[in-house]
């Protein structure tokens, strides 16, 4: 599953709820891309540094570079410790890297990060992470000592460049979510039942179907995964122009259709709503005899049966 997930570049979302948390599943990826050789780059905004580095061995964490923008982020404390240009410009100076190789980019989280900046600025540089998009002159001076990045003449593009944004879902209307749906190549959406996780993972590949996989696991408290189930991969179907389309009627409750008996009793039913020609003959040639009806009306004192002028008796 985590070899799956770390197979390609792009954004991956990580769709998470209040039943069911992703961060665990975020920091297992970590850990499979700090173990490959990658260059990890951390965007902590929910949670300390300490808290977050909690679980990783030393060997792991000395691979992680991490910005906290959670202590300060808009530098109240007046101690420098803020990171210059904001949680934009840092996202931005990531598109350079210190050396050749893979970089994976772990956003803790998206959603505080929606909750704080324009979607549309974020969904740019989102997209500029994931499809290696920056040029040179691109990034501040100033961001460069602090993430330790080369100038923008002596860097080169990234060869694989992995974006993990850690989404909350419930706390964003269908509108942001969409946005960033449309952006992902992968999304990983977590549920589960009776205690047990479980991972409904939906690829987007270029020129490809997308493939939906669920998988079953359990995370270990090292951050390992313990996969303990696999649903077969699934794509959208694709209609067979030799195949007879299937009937939509099939499996339904009632019947839509009518056999040759009862369309002719249908046919053969006189509606109450329609005259036939029997009842416009009784209704336009009376018999002998027959009573017919009157109406008799006595004018009341107070009814006004003066035609020039009707509302003589409303005292106007």
């Amino acid at each position: 599953m985590l070899e799956s997930l770390l197979a390609v570049g792009g954004l991956v979302l990580l769709r998470d709820s209040v039943e069911w948390e992703g961060r665990s599943l975020l920091k297992a990826l970590i850990k499979k891309s700090a173990l490959c050789g990658e260059q990890v780059h951390i965007l902590g905004c929910e949670v300390s540094e300490e808290e977050f580095r909690e679980g990783f061995d030393s060997s792991i964490n000395s691979q992680l570079v991490y910005h906290d923008l959670f202590r300060d982020p808009l530098n109240w404390s007046k101690t420098g410790e803020a990171l210059p240009g904001g949680p934009l410009g840092v996202l931005r100076a990531m598109c350079r890297k210190t050396r050749p190789g893979s970089v994976t980019i772990a956003l803790d989280s998206l959603s505080w990060l929606l909750l704080h900046l324009p979607c549309t600025a974020l969904c740019q540089v989102l997209h500029a992470l994931s499809h290696q998009d920056s040029r040179p002159g691109e990034t501040p001076p100033s961001l460069l000592p602090l993430i330790h990045l080369p100038l923008p003449g002596d860097s080169s593009p990234a060869e694989h460049v992995r974006v993990l944004g850690l989404l909350h879902e419930e706390l964003h209307g269908p509108g942001p979510m969409g946005t960033l749906s449309t952006l992902a190549q992968t999304e990983v959406t977590l549920s589960g039942t009776a205690g047990q996780a479980s991972a409904h993972i939906l690829y987007r590949r270029p020129q490809q179907r997308p493939t939906h996989e669920t998988h079953w696991f359990s995370i270990l408290p090292d951050f390992s995964l313990d996969l303990q189930g696999l649903s077969p991969v699934k794509s959208q179907p694709r209609p067979d122009p030799l195949t007879p389309p299937m009937d939509p009627a099939t499996h339904l409750t009632f019947n839509l259709h009518l056999s040759k008996k009862e369309k002719e009793a249908k046919d053969n039913l006189t509606l109450p709503f329609q005259f036939s020609s029997e009842k416009q003959q009784a209704l336009l040639c009376r018999g002998l005899g027959q009573a017919t009806s009157h109406i008799f009306y006595e004018p009341d004192a107070y009814d006004d049966l003066d035609q020039e002028d009707p509302d003589d008796d409303l005292d106007i």
